[in-house]
């Protein structure tokens, strides 16, 4: 599994499977049933989430989203996405939006000093450190992303396997 562009923090692929989708949805709800499986299988209409045991889970911990479509002819299209837990993908869109409203918040309250002539140093200078910080959530990010790939490739392997099964 190669990642065609780096700076993606939520990695998506598509590939077609010559097999009608609900014998492929139904494969990957039998999947979720068996005791000894690592990974919880949730399937909500054509969409199967496939995630990380709890006993398994850590911070990182990635899940695995499918969209199974029909493409006629008995053919099916699988759409996957790959990214963290929602609660934590939520937080961490939360804190780019405080930050990118800080930002600009603080650019007009820097504007606003400037156009009367008053001191604007420390509005600039807490500006600077917003972007800073928005800098490090990107990172934060994609060192989970990096501490939770070996996951992603246990997911996908598991999503071929099944796949492949119920071909």
């Amino acid at each position: 599994m190669s990642l065609t562009n780096e700076i993606v923090l939520r990695p998506r692929f598509t590939f077609e499977v010559q097999t009608h989708n609900e014998i492929l949805l139904k494969g990957f709800e039998d999947q979720s049933d068996f005791a000894e499986n690592n990974y919880i299988v949730t399937r909500v209409d054509n969409h199967i989430f496939i995630k990380i045991n709890k006993k398994d889970q850590h911070f990182w911990s990635p899940q695995l989203h499918l969209e199974i479509t029909d493409n006629g002819d008995n053919n099916s299209i699988v759409k996957g996405l790959f990214g963290p837990n929602p609660t934590v993908w939520t937080m961490f869109m939360f804190f780019h939006f405080v930050v990118a409203a800080l930002v600009f918040g603080l650019g007009v309250w820097a504007y606003t000093n400037f156009s009367l002539g008053n001191s604007y140093a420390i509005q600039v200078f807490l500006s600077l450190l917003m972007i800073v910080l928005w800098f490090t959530l990107y990172f934060a990010g994609r060192i989970g992303r990096t501490k939770g790939m070996p996951e992603m490739r246990q997911l996908h392997h598991f999503m071929k396997e099944t796949v492949r099964t119920y071909r």
